[in-house]
């Protein structure tokens, strides 16, 4: 790959100025080679596995960092889905496995391990029942373990008796986790369409049809492109997409490169590209911020979800032009509590849940970082999390709720989670009840297209 002199010089200027970075790299492991019945063994299998083929991540990865001059955020692990690989221990609980991948997770010094998942889109085994019971104390007891339940696919529809559990183990997990303002709930994902190859967290976790072992990259950028954007002399809509497809293009390439090296380094597979624009709390690393580069006064106003559709086609088109390996979410994040300019929306009042919720459709993921008032009932996050699951499942779209009802707090408050997390202020929910809908369970069909192949 020939790089002009310029291209490197942009490249730092995009360091240095407009906080880009590569906000992970994520060593996808399998782990069905670490059936046991005995939980205690399957414990020390998995221990065993992901303290091996990870123990030179981060410092492969911070070689390759100092190599291109080009932060890496994050050095994460995703492992096989717990409920799969755990299915066939006698044990019912499995909080002892998350508190060992835990353990895994710090003694290879990396930032979080996602995967204690389950796949429930069609209906429930007992080791996803074992997995989805055990949330709450699993993460109220780690600190670096993520979890993730896909609860519906474009297939097969979506199962509302897992949506409706969902809601009450979301409340839960917020409840085990108060003194930390419901954090738990940061940590737990609800999918529609959950891809395998995701370097994400908290979604992330290592597809059965992945390799043994694989590094994903997730790149970002926010703040690059909303340079872009701005730096355009009075342009129109087609010109601001141009530019976006652009500066996605450097982005990638960059990512790319280096995904590759630190995969050369470690003799693992090299997977996918995830395109995604991740903003963190830094001003002007927002995704907000770009919207409103566009034209808007603020963030949620009208004409937010076509400017936010502009955004997300012009990163894919400019990302798939890049490499041939994109995968994983890859377009634009809104996460509320991770994104300054989103946070200044909500709280000057332009942008509400049912506005992001309207944003969905168009975009990576879904409701992301989300706080809700404590009191929020069970049946209401169910409702909220069955309403994003139907945008998902009729656009053939991944889509994902990551939602906080945080204990002692009401709308206007805000909550505190610090570092990438960021700060959450409390959103209002609509105050009629959805309980005798989420109570009826089942599942909703899938729509026609399902029946194509």
């Amino acid at each position: 790959m020939l790089i002009h002199p310029e291209e490197i010089m942009e490249t730092i200027q995009m360091v240095r100025s407009e906080h880009l970075d590569i906000r992970t790299i994520t060593m996808g492991i399998n782990l069905r080679d670490c059936v046991h019945p005995d939980i205690d063994i399957f414990n020390k299998n998995i221990y065993n596995k992901i303290t091996h083929c990870a123990r030179d991540l981060v410092n492969t990865t911070e070689e390759v960092e100092n190599l291109y001059g080009i932060p890496i955020i994050n050095k994460r692990i995703s492992v096989t889905p717990i409920a799969v690989v755990a299915e066939g221990c006698i044990s019912t609980d499995y909080t002892s496995i998350a508190q060992t991948l835990d353990r895994a997770a710090e003694d290879v010094n990396i930032d979080f391990i996602g995967g204690f998942s389950a796949l429930v889109h069609k209906g429930f085994t007992p080791g996803d029942l074992n997995l989805i019971n055990s949330i709450p104390g699993s993460l109220a007891s780690t600190e670096k373990v993520c979890a993730s339940i896909n609860v519906a696919t474009t297939r097969a529809g979506i199962n509302m008796d897992a949506v409706a559990m969902m809601g009450k183990i979301i409340k839960e997990t917020a409840e085990r986790t108060r003194t930390n303002n419901g954090i738990g709930c940061a940590k737990l994902v609800v999918f529609a369409n959950a891809p395998e190859d995701n370097p994400f967290m908290a979604g992330a976790f290592h597809g059965i049809g992945e390799p043994d072992r694989v590094i994903n990259v997730g790149v970002s950028g926010p703040g690059v492109v909303n340079s872009a954007v701005r730096d355009l002399d009075d342009p129109d809509l087609g010109d601001i997409a141009e530019a976006i497809k652009k500066t996605a293009f450097k982005i990638t390439r960059m990512g790319e490169m280096a995904g590759r090296e630190v995969s050369r380094r470690l003799d693992a597979e090299f997977g996918v590209v995830d395109l995604s624009l991740a903003p963190t709390p830094e001003i002007g690393d927002s995704v907000a911020a770009i919207l409103e580069a566009m034209g808007l006064e603020s963030c949620g106003t009208h004409g937010t979800t076509a400017a936010l559709a502009l955004l997300n086609d012009a990163v894919k088109k400019g990302g798939a032009m890049a490499s041939s390996y994109v995968g994983g979410l890859s377009g634009a994040f809104i996460p509320v509590s991770e994104d300054a300019g989103m946070i200044k929306a909500v709280e000057r009042g332009s942008l509400n849940l049912d506005k992001l919720e309207a944003m969905t459709s168009v975009c990576s993921v879904g409701l992301d970082m989300v706080a809700v008032p404590g009191n929020t009932s069970a049946s209401t996050i169910s409702a909220i999390i069955a309403d994003e699951m139907a945008i998902g499942v009729i656009n053939r779209k991944t889509t994902a709720v990551r939602l906080i009802p945080a204990p002692g707090k009401d709308v206007g408050d805000l909550v505190e989670f610090g570092g990438l997390l960021g700060t959450a202020p409390v959103m209002r929910t609509h105050p009629y009840s959805s309980e005798e809908f989420i109570q009826r369970g089942g599942r909703i069909p899938a729509p026609i297209q399902a029946l194509t192949n």
